[in-house]
């Protein structure tokens, strides 16, 4: 296996991310649990986004993408989110290489893994949480997530 097939596992995943972004409805974006507690869907896509940002800024990212907040727009978002996926790009590949990221144990593959399964988690959330608003995501859309050979030949 060589590096750049896990940084595109890496961007497949986070197209797949933006793909169930640009399905949500517009009336459950921002709209308050219907439970009264917890994240918007908005909060949760600003916390995938800030979280990455952590991670790039203990690895010693050159540079950091804006922080979101829990008042932007969807285009706004998915701008956000590619440019975080951008900037991990090159830590992963540095960190493939070395076998370490900087600030994380145990190693680069076990840090790939929690940010696929962080952003998966959080995909889980927003899914359960527009069906919940009464905007359940289609079927088309929640197979689809599950289509990487498709996410990748949109990249």
């Amino acid at each position: 296996m060589q590096v750049s097939d896990l940084t595109q596992a890496y961007s497949i995943n986070n197209r797949i991310t933006a793909y169930l972004i640009e399905s949500i409805a517009a009336e459950a974006w921002s709209a308050k649990p219907p439970e009264g507690k917890g994240r918007t869907i908005v909060a949760v896509v600003a916390h995938i986004h800030n979280v990455r940002l952590m991670w790039l800024k203990a690895a010693g990212a050159a540079s950091l993408p804006p922080k979101l907040d829990d008042t932007c727009s969807p285009s706004a978002a998915l701008a956000a989110l590619e440019a975080s996926h951008a900037a991990m790009l090159p830590i992963l590949e540095a960190g493939f290489a070395s076998g370490r990221i900087k600030g994380f144990k145990p190693n680069a593959a076990s840090f790939f893994g929690y940010l696929i399964t962080h952003d998966a988690h959080h995909r889980g959330q927003i899914t359960s949480l527009a069906r919940r608003l009464g905007h359940p995501v289609s079927q088309k859309v929640m197979f689809g997530m599950w289509e990487w050979g498709s996410r990748a030949a949109e990249l």
